[in-house]
């Protein structure tokens, strides 16, 4: 009986090739499942010597990779997007195939939706002259203008993992709140609407504060471009949390410059890192981040928890979670 059980689990374990990863999240990896058999690569020769046989693979895959692949049924991309596998990799061998696509979807969220807000907050408050000590210690009279949140529209652009999580702050904030998504969504009471991306024109004059949190795919490049900033309210604020491909710097410079709108918050931009002369840099009203909003004390830990369940689901037989409409590219 012991016999026939060890021939068994010899038979169904699945090697899975890891792409880097320090001493904590290989051994955490490995203790997700008796099954698997967790293989670390650091080199691209490696890597394409392991992923011959491999049946797994947690990490961005190549498409030299997904070629060399004999047997591959599953990969797991750590982070949100895609885009960088199925889209902008020069060819669609991964799109194309049978295996299946996971990502790390709804559980960046949290802190990205919360990055969101502190540079939203920084601009309606008026944070920047205060901290560069052009405010005199006690105001009075009209030096500082701070902006009220409660009763304004916002626009999320996206109603996902990190849109959702942005939808229930501004709610919080009591703001009315316009979903955008090219996907039916259930009803959520602190979403007043969600219309298709084919109406994103007819609500943006709605908006006092637009966030993009949509992912990049080819139907969503670029999707907000001069004319978007031009139809957008006077005064109103542009927050961008997703993808930088997403919206057109160099249109925002203009508008900005116009003074038709009152800022911007741009934790993504195209390209990355935003060049240090880019006119979007010379505005004290823009605040420019490093791509860093997805980042917090507890985002590896969740992150982590989604590849360890993906990995036990995927070695007893199981459906996967956070698969990818790979066609879609979310």
């Amino acid at each position: 009986m012991l016999l026939a059980s060890a021939v068994l689990t010899a038979q169904t374990r699945k090697k899975i090739v890891l792409r880097t990863g320090d001493i904590a999240t290989i051994e955490q990896m490995r203790r997700a499942s008796p099954l698997a058999d967790i293989v670390p690569v650091r080199s691209e020769a490696d890597m394409m010597r392991e992923i011959v046989d491999a049946d797994g693979l947690i990490g961005q895959i190549r498409p030299a990779e997904v070629r060399a692949a004999r047997k591959l049924k599953w990969v797991q991309i750590t982070s949100a997007g895609v885009e960088n596998s199925l889209h902008l990799s020069g060819g669609n061998d991964l799109r194309d195939s049978n295996i299946v696509l996971t990502n790390n979807k709804i559980v960046q969220g949290p802190e990205i939706a919360d990055h969101a807000f502190a540079m939203l907050l920084y601009l309606t408050r008026d944070l920047g002259p205060i901290l560069a000590g052009k405010h005199i210690s006690h105001m009075g009279g009209t030096e500082y203008h701070g902006i009220e949140l409660n009763g304004k529209t916002a626009v999320v652009i996206g109603v996902g993992g990190i849109g959702t999580e942005i939808a229930v702050r501004a709610a919080a904030f009591g703001m009315t709140v316009i979903g955008v998504d090219p996907e039916e969504k259930p009803y959520m009471p602190f979403l007043r609407k969600v219309v298709k991306p084919d109406q994103l024109d007819q609500v943006l004059p709605l908006a006092d504060v637009v966030f993009v949190s949509a992912p990049h795919t080819p139907a969503s490049d670029k999707m907000i471009g001069a004319r978007q900033f031009d139809l957008m309210k006077q005064n109103s604020y542009f927050i961008a949390s997703s993808r930088g491909k997403l919206f057109d710097n160099d249109a925002l410079a203009r508008v900005i410059d116009s003074k038709h709108l009152a800022g911007a918050g741009l934790d993504v931009t195209d390209p990355e890192p935003l060049p240090a002369n880019h006119a979007l840099r010379q505005f004290p009203n823009v605040v420019v981040t490093p791509h860093v909003g997805s980042r917090s004390d507890h985002s590896r830990e969740r992150m982590n928890a989604t590849i360890v369940e993906n990995i036990r689901r995927f070695t007893n037989g199981l459906p996967l979670i956070n698969v990818v409409d790979k066609r879609k590219g979310y």
